[in-house]
């Protein structure tokens, strides 16, 4: 039994039982516990990568069944198999100069030609074009390409490459367990990369609708009041977790004017807004979005009213999947407790009588989902070219609506498409 099992079941009983909670924190967990996965991993001469692969994909299953609404969970488990997959192809190309290669896809076959390096790089080269492009839709998957990834023989190899396998096996894991580090960082500093783009959004003496509470929002406000001066809020509270009242809190602490008001007094207010800035659970492969309850209700204000729907998200919201998915869970039931004192309505929903079903029933679903023609604008914190961002506009962003994906740090993830 793998070193790292102990690790994994106490992980997956948090995740049964809720005690993680916040699409950050759950992605934060789940990319130290593969780390882990990778760092006490024992591997083999040959097939490392492999092997690594089926470790991260067994553990990664184990983990999404754990809590199927956590979207973030798969997200960082896709990313990490891609790490993996590159890493290896990285290591391929700096190793494998002075070996006698030959590929073979379908009837064609590549000949060694008199330049090894060269020769070399380009063997990688159409390994790696095999591998997914990490782009908005295929950035977190883990299927295998269309185009079958070329047989790679080796022959020819000396003593002193066998006697390397093992440093070969150290290096793998090394940028494998560097290349997570990376990623750590990348979830821990997405709020503060999304905060810089604020300024571009608002400005001074706005209005602003947010609801419910959300970190990437309070950093974007606070970071918008730095340099735009005073601007108003309205909060909408999010009930009946009421997670508003709290992010009222926070903003009058950094200053900042704001209004608490109840769900249902967002169309009423909606005509004395500039701009929506929300924050979701996750970012689906359509451009829709999973969002907390009542969200769907100022998604339509807002449309209803001509006002700019902005959706605030870090990469690791990102999802490869569609609403239809099979394996996408898009809801779950909260406790009753949250509506309803059970002191005052217990008669009407006690099952211990043991006559028939109780006549009171309660209904607490977590989320919304909202559709893709009512998202105006996704901002996170992903590098990418302008023309790029049409690309994916063209591909992904069905809807009529223009879709833009705003991009913030080079060094986060490259896509391509």
């Amino acid at each position: 039994m793998p070193d790292y099992r102990g690790l994994v079941d106490e992980f997956v009983a948090k995740l049964n039982k809720r005690k993680v909670e916040g699409s950050q924190a759950t992605a934060r967990l789940t990319a130290e516990l593969l780390r882990s996965v990778v760092s006490l991993q024992k591997l083999p001469c040959k097939n490392q990568a492999s092997v690594l692969i089926e470790s991260v994909r067994s553990v990664g299953v184990q983990l999404i069944a754990a809590n199927p609404i956590e979207l973030a969970v798969g997200n960082i488990v896709r990313r990490v198999l891609h790490i993996i997959r590159e890493e290896d192809v990285s290591i391929l190309t700096s190793n494998t100069g002075d070996l006698n290669l030959s590929t073979e896809s379908g009837d064609e076959e590549i000949e060694q030609d008199n330049n090894p390096s060269s020769f070399a790089a380009s063997i990688a080269d159409i390994y790696r074009s095999s591998l997914c492009a990490p782009s908005l839709h295929a950035l977190l998957e883990d299927a295998p390409s269309t185009k079958a990834p070329c047989r790679i023989y080796t022959s020819g190899v000396d003593s002193e490459e066998k006697d390397d396998k093992h440093s070969l096996s150290r290096k793998l894991k090394h940028f494998v367990i560097e290349a997570i580090k990376t990623l750590i960082g990348d979830i821990d500093s997405c709020h503060d990369q999304i905060a810089q783009e604020a300024v571009e959004h608002i400005h001074q003496n706005e209005v602003i609708l947010t609801f419910g509470r959300s970190r990437t929002v309070l950093k974007f406000l606070r970071a918008a009041k730095e340099i735009k001066g005073s601007f108003k809020v309205f909060i909408a509270e999010g009930a009946p977790r009421c997670q508003g009242h709290v992010l009222a809190k926070e903003l009058a602490g950094q200053g900042l004017k704001s209004t608490v008001i109840g769900d249902a007094a967002v169309f009423a207010i909606i005509a004395r807004v500039n701009l929506v800035i929300v924050g979701v659970h996750a970012v689906m492969a359509n451009g829709g979005v999973i969002a907390p309850i009542g969200m769907h209700m100022v998604a339509l204000a807002a449309h209803k009213h001509a006002i700019p729907f902005v959706v605030v998200a870090g990469i690791h919201k990102l999802c490869p999947l569609y609403p239809h998915n099979q394996e996408v869970s898009l809801n779950e039931m909260r406790s009753p407790s949250e509506l309803l004192e059970f002191g005052k309505f217990s008669n009407f929903m006690d099952y211990s009588t043991g006559v028939g079903a109780p006549p009171l029933h309660v209904a607490n679903p977590t989320f919304d989902y909202v559709p893709p023609e009512l998202v105006s604008l996704l901002i996170t914190d992903v590098y990418c070219k302008e023309e790029e961002i049409l690309k994916l506009e063209n591909r992904l962003w069905t809807s009529n609506v223009v879709k833009k994906l705003v991009c913030l740090t080079e060094n986060a993830y490259s896509i391509h498409v």
